[in-house]
C-alpha cells in the first residue's frame, strides 16, 4: 500500500511538472497569435483531470484511508491553484465569468470546448500511464480492464442536489476570496474543496465540475449516460444559478436596506428642522411680547 501511494504521488508530481512545462512552451508559442488563454486552459484542465484520475484510483481501488485521501486532495488543490496561471478549469466557472462580463460569450464557449477536449485527452493519457504498470495498483487496474464503478450512492435527485450544493459552496468561496491575496486565497479555496469532498464524496464523489466528471465518472458502469448528465452536468449548473440568485437577492436586500436608511434619515432631518423652526418661532414670540 505504501509503495502504491508513493508511486501515485510521483505520478501526480510528474503530471504537474510536465503540464507546467507545456504551459510555458505554449504560452511562448501562442503569445503572438492571441491564443495563449486557450492553450493554458487546455493544459491546466488536462492537469486537473489527470490528477483527479490518479486520486480516484487511489481512493476507490487502492483503498487508502480517508484522511490520507483528503490530505492529497488538499495538496493537489493548492498546487492547481498556484500553477493554473489564470485558467478556469471548470465550465461553470467559465459561465460565471461570462455572466460577470469578464469574458465574452464566444470566449467562454471556446474555453469550455478546451476543457472538455482536455478531459477526453486526460482519460486516454492516464490509461497509457496505468498500462506501463508502475505500481501493483496500476497493474491490478489494468488487469481489470480499467473498469470503475459509479460513485453515485443515492437517488439521481439526491445526487444532483449534492453536486449542486458542492458547486455552490466552491463557487461562493472562489467569488468571495477573489480580492484576497493569492497566497492566502489558494489555501482558503483548497480548504473549502477538501471540506466539500469530505461531505459529499460518499454520495457522488463530489466532483462539482462537468469537465472532470466527463473524464473520470462517465466511463464508469452502474448508471446511464443520461443519469450522469443530470447529476454531474445539471447539478453544477443549478449550483451556478443558485449562486447568481443568491447574489441578486443579497444585492436587493442591501439596496432595500440602504433605501430605508435614507428615508429614515430624511424623516429625522425633517423632524429636526421642524423642531428647530418651532423653537425659533417661540423665541420670536417671546421677544415680541417683551
Amino acid at each position: 500500500m505504501t509503495a502504491d501511494v508513493a508511486v501515485s504521488v510521483w505520478v501526480l508530481a510528474g503530471v504537474v511538472a510536465l503540464s507546467d512545462a507545456g504551459r510555458r512552451l505554449l504560452l511562448r508559442a501562442s503569445a503572438d497569435c492571441g491564443r495563449a488563454a486557450y492553450a493554458v486552459e487546455l493544459v491546466s484542465t488536462f492537469q486537473l483531470c489527470c490528477c483527479t484520475h490518479e486520486l480516484k484510483l487511489l481512493s476507490e481501488v487502492g483503498g487508502v484511508e480517508p484522511r490520507l485521501a483528503l490530505t492529497l486532495t488538499y495538496l493537489a488543490s493548492v498546487v492547481h491553484g498556484f500553477t493554473f496561471r489564470g485558467a478556469i478549469g471548470n465550465p461553470t466557472g467559465a459561465l460565471e465569468h461570462a455572466y460577470r462580463e469578464r469574458l465574452t460569450r464566444g470566449c467562454a464557449l471556446r474555453r469550455i470546448a478546451c476543457q472538455f477536449a482536455a478531459a477526453a485527452a486526460a482519460r486516454a493519457a492516464m490509461r497509457m500511464v496505468w498500462g506501463v504498470g508502475l505500481s501493483a495498483l496500476h497493474v491490478r487496474h489494468k488487469d481489470l480492464g480499467y473498469q470503475c464503478t459509479s460513485p453515485i450512492r443515492a437517488s439521481v435527485l439526491t445526487a444532483t442536489a449534492v453536486e449542486m450544493m458542492c458547486a455552490f459552496a466552491v463557487q461562493s468561496a472562489i467569488t468571495h476570496t477573489r480580492s484576497v491575496e493569492e497566497k492566502y486565497r489558494v489555501h482558503a479555496v483548497a480548504a473549502v474543496i477538501t471540506t466539500v469532498v469530505y461531505a459529499g464524496g460518499r454520495m457522488t464523489g463530489a466532483v462539482f465540475n462537468p469537465a472532470v466528471a466527463f473524464s473520470t465518472q462517465f466511463p464508469c458502469g452502474g448508471h446511464s449516460f443520461l443519469e450522469y448528465c443530470v447529476v454531474y452536468w445539471l447539478g453544477p449548473l443549478l449550483g451556478f444559478y443558485c449562486r447568481v440568485f443568491d447574489e441578486m437577492m443579497s444585492a436587493t436586500t442591501v439596496s432595500a436596506t440602504t433605501s430605508i436608511k435614507k428615508q429614515t434619515n430624511k424623516k429625522n432631518n425633517t423632524s429636526e428642522n421642524k423642531n428647530t423652526a418651532n423653537i425659533k418661532l417661540q423665541k420670536l414670540k417671546i421677544k415680541i411680547r417683551k
